[in-house]
């Protein structure tokens, strides 16, 4: 195995296939990995095979609640650009959420959702936020069951509109995306460099 899939600690050690299962979610790429097969592998067969979509809807799936919030923020981050005059708050109750999950901190990501502008993609943030403790929000709706797949969805859909603004260079970014979801997946931090996921490659 290459070493650009190895080391994915915060991954739960557990069939890749039994994850995209359990959050109704389905790859569009025909695998030969048997049922049993963990995220490290699957991953692996699909970077073989340029299935460079299906490895963000898996590392969706399989990134931590919180690590995914955080890999959809760095998606909303390339929205909004370098430099910009105000982070939508949308994407900042997220990253507060992360840095410091609090009730606190979660009802501010939900406020943030319920009143955002209907053009701020960056509400993807806050909804994958909102869902991360499994529930559709705090308070009373801290009793009902956020969909199986609620902040998966939203970590995925940030990560595919990071691409569509990245689309002069989809691959390039592609690759971006995909690195950043492992490095937090190995514990980092997702701020990575172009060609860095090319490189680890290379080595292993």
């Amino acid at each position: 195995m290459s070493k650009r899939f190895q080391n994915l600690k915060k991954i739960p050690a557990e069939p890749a296939a039994r994850m995209l299962a359990m959050t109704n979610t389905k790859l569009q790429t025909k695998l030969t990995s048997p049922a049993s097969a963990p995220v490290d592998a699957v991953l692996e067969e699909l970077a073989g095979l340029g299935a460079k979509i299906d490895i963000l809807r898996l590392l969706s799936v399989a990134l931590p609640p919180r690590e995914a919030t955080w890999w959809a923020c760095l998606a909303g981050h390339d929205l909004i650009g370098p430099n910009p005059k105000a982070v939508p708050p949308p994407l900042a109750c997220a990253e507060r959420w992360v840095f410091k999950p609090t009730e606190e901190n979660r009802i501010a990501a939900r406020d943030a959702f319920e009143t955002a502008d209907m053009d701020d993609d960056t509400t993807f943030c806050a909804m994958a936020a909102l869902y991360a403790e499994g529930t559709l929000g705090p308070g009373d709706l801290n009793q009902t069951p956020a969909p199986p797949n609620g902040v998966s969805a939203a970590v995925f859909a940030m990560n595919l509109l990071s691409m569509k603004m990245n689309v002069d260079r989809m691959q390039v970014h592609l690759d971006i995306l995909i690195d950043r979801g492992l490095d937090i997946a190995r514990g980092g931090n997702g701020r990575v460099a172009a060609g860095d996921g090319a490189k680890a490659e290379a080595k292993g």
